[in-house]
């Protein structure tokens, strides 16, 4: 049976990295007494995909990992002794069944939601909320975007869905996945640049609110939150 499970990362739980968070899992399914599925060969392990690593320091309503399991169980029970077994700072807030054609999510991610705030005292002064209109507006949005080997200059903003702003956070819904990636980080700094503002380091707050896989084609995008695409067991 094939499983998606989705979780919250808060808290201190923001400075563990993708590998801690991989190990920290595989315990947990042991602890919860969840009975996951084996692969074969000499060194088996669990069945287990992550959806999109989470970088350092970022909090997060939408982790998904995909499984498989062995012995079914309620979605009731699961979440019970799942969240039994959680440190402070993360929880477990689905667990669903998917179709058994289903890709495993981190092929089909294709976009994600986010919301970016300034630290106290770091923010731009002046109206910079009402520039944002602006700055999505323009035609091109190149930035510096670093590669494995060297720099090149990208236009990003075939890759912003959506920015706007209120209360002094910035939503946006920009592309996200293994075509094609875009850090929220290099969308503020963008903007940054496009206010004449020096962004400094370690200024923001970047919360991931979901994340999408699009079922739709290439002419016309149907995005749908990857929680969505299975159900909930009884």
């Amino acid at each position: 049976m094939k499983i998606r499970i989705k979780f919250r990362k808060n808290g201190v739980m923001k400075f563990v990295g993708h590998l801690d968070v991989m190990r920290y899992f595989q315990k947990a399914m042991r602890r919860a007494d969840i009975d996951i599925a084996y692969s074969g060969g000499y060194s088996p392990h669990q069945v287990m995909s992550f959806a999109a690593p989470l970088g350092v320091g970022i909090t997060s309503d939408a982790e998904y990992i995909d499984i498989e399991i062995n012995t079914p169980i309620t979605t009731k029970d699961a979440l019970k002794q799942l969240n039994d077994t959680m440190v402070e700072g993360m929880e477990v807030v689905a667990f669903k069944q998917l179709p058994e054609e289903s890709k495993i999510a981190m092929s089909i991610v294709d976009a994600a939601d986010y919301e970016v705030c300034f630290r106290e005292g770091y923010a731009p002064s002046g109206n910079w909320e009402e520039k944002i209109s602006s700055f999505f507006a323009q035609e091109e949005i190149v930035v510096w975007k670093k590669t494995k080997k060297s720099e090149k200059e990208v236009d990003i903003k075939p890759l912003i869905h959506t920015i706007s702003t209120k209360d002094g956070k910035i939503s946006m819904q920009i592309a996200s996945g293994s075509a094609n990636n875009l850090k929220p980080e290099l969308v503020i700094e963008a903007f940054a640049n496009y206010i004449g503002f020096d962004l400094k380091e370690f200024s923001l707050l970047i919360h991931r609110k979901e994340l999408y896989a699009n079922i739709g084609d290439e002419n016309q995008k149907e995005l749908i939150s990857l929680e969505n695409m299975g159900e909930d067991i009884e």
